[in-house]
């Protein structure tokens, strides 16, 4: 391996590795599809995946930014007589220590090597799996997951899924650490979307946790995306990556395989995340499918929460409160409920003979799975009424909030904006008035980027009646 300098002050190597502990038995013929795979058409998309998880550590939240800093980057796949090796040009030289690539960036990078070409050689290219239909979506998605290796199915339900925001402050930070050491202490695992702040917190703080609980097989599981990973590349404790094929498999993922959802502040893309979780909870086909959702933070971060109740019962009604709980600065309080709720997750599935490690029963509509591509078109299109079910309401908001965080953070949402200007959002003015007011707020309190000129950079909403919301 040798170091190189190049002008932009950016340290960077060369070097050859082989897989730590996965990709490491492979058939001929299947080294010859990772061959083919990584030089054709699937290339940008794993060497710009791959450089993200190469720059572990160094946070960024535009995409673009790394991609600029790197652009010499370069990654081969190569076939030898034992298996496969990685050939890096111009990597990252965070990466390696004394001149050895740092273990679980090892691991991270053959995961991404093998989602992306496990997703669209044996998914996206295969007859067995119908991407138009619910049930073809979701086996996809197991499919993925349990090729990841990530199932247990021989474990009783212990998974926390964690969400919130990548860019916190310290005291948001902190207390995200100290609710997943309380979880760890009650041998719960962690699930996140695998970046810093809100989703690196409790994963640190279980770590503790489970190491006082002698908890030696902790599960630290990271689920991300390609849309997004560049601005949110896996933090160095996630022991298992999974990178799957679009934002809606993502979330699908999440709440197939988690026991209890807690969210900590954020920003946009916690509220779609939140949007996400509530459009299936409100679905009348769950009304009796537990999945204990917590809102969680410090004193600091509660008009975040009052703010997002609020608006929920503005748009999706007063009775949505009862699909969530809001504690506020009691990390204690807030595992002892996740566990109350996992534990009612147990009794449930075994009473219906339902796979602990994947929720089956669960009815996720086709619109949630669906991929939804935030162009001005579709963004323009998007039912803002009250005349349809909370549960269809909440879908479509949860493609705004998805829109949003394309043209704040995303390559392709950045480019379109910059092409032909704002999103433009219409809908009811009992929609659009809370909508405003939330998204103001976010930046009241420093939760969305802050452009040079009005506080929507991105999006321009208008109320049914022509004016500005």
């Amino acid at each position: 391996m040798k170091k190189l300098a190049i002008p932009s002050s950016q340290d960077v190597v060369d070097a050859r590795i082989s897989p730590a502990s996965s990709l490491d038995l492979l058939s001929r013929l299947e080294v010859g599809k990772l061959l083919n795979t990584s030089r054709g058409e699937l290339y940008p998309l794993f060497r710009n995946s791959s450089l993200a998880v190469l720059n572990n550590g160094d946070y960024l939240d535009d995409g673009r930014e790394l991609l600029k800093r790197f652009q010499s980057f370069d990654i081969r796949v190569i076939q030898e007589e034992r298996g496969i090796r990685l050939d890096l040009r111009n990597a990252p030289a965070s990466a390696f220590v004394d001149g050895k690539m740092i273990r679980g960036i090892n691991e991270h990078l053959f995961a991404v090597l093998r989602d992306i070409v496990y997703a669209d050689d044996a998914i996206n290219h295969s007859p067995r799996f119908d991407l138009t239909s619910s049930d073809g979506i979701t086996n996809a998605v197991f499919h993925i997951l349990r090729n990841a290796g990530i199932m247990r199915p021989h474990t009783e339900p212990r998974l926390a899924v964690c969400w919130g925001g990548h860019s916190i402050s310290p005291e948001e930070y902190d207390y995200s650490k100290e609710v997943g050491y309380q979880l760890g202490l009650r041998g719960l695992d962690i699930c996140t979307g695998c970046g810093p702040g809100a989703m690196k917190g409790p994963m640190k703080g279980a770590t503790i946790g489970h190491a006082k609980q002698r908890v030696y097989n902790g599960q630290y599981l990271g689920i991300t995306e390609p849309g997004i990973i560049a601005s949110e590349s896996p933090n160095p404790i996630v022991n298992e990556l999974v990178i799957m094929p679009d934002i809606e498999k993502r979330l699908e993922a999440f709440v197939r395989v988690g026991h209890a959802v807690i969210v900590f502040p954020g920003g946009v893309g916690t509220a779609e995340e939140i949007l996400y979780l509530l459009a299936i909870l409100l679905d009348p086909e769950n009304s009796r499918i537990p999945l204990p959702l917590i809102f969680t933070g410090p004193a600091e971060a509660a008009e975040y929460f009052e703010r997002i109740d609020r608006f929920i019962t503005e748009t999706l009604g007063p009775a949505t409160r009862q699909m969530y709980r809001i504690i506020v600065d009691d990390p204690e309080a807030v595992a002892r409920k996740a566990v109350e709720g996992i534990e009612e997750v147990y009794r449930f599935r075994l009473k219906i003979d339902d796979a602990f490690y994947f929720n089956w029963m669960l009815n996720i509509d086709l619109g949630l799975q669906l991929p939804f591509e935030p162009s001005h078109e579709n963004m323009r299109s998007l039912n803002l009424h009250k005349n349809q079910p909370p549960h269809l309401l909440a879908a479509n908001l949860r493609r705004v909030f998805s829109g949003i965080v394309a043209g704040n953070v995303k390559d392709a949402g950045i480019r379109a904006i910059e092409e032909k200007g704002v999103f433009e959002l219409s809908g009811d003015p009992a929609i659009m008035r809370p909508l405003d007011e939330l998204l103001a707020s976010f930046v009241e309190q420093r939760r969305m980027k802050l452009p040079t000129t009005a506080y929507n950079p991105c999006y321009r909403l208008i109320a049914e009646n022509g004016n500005a919301a």
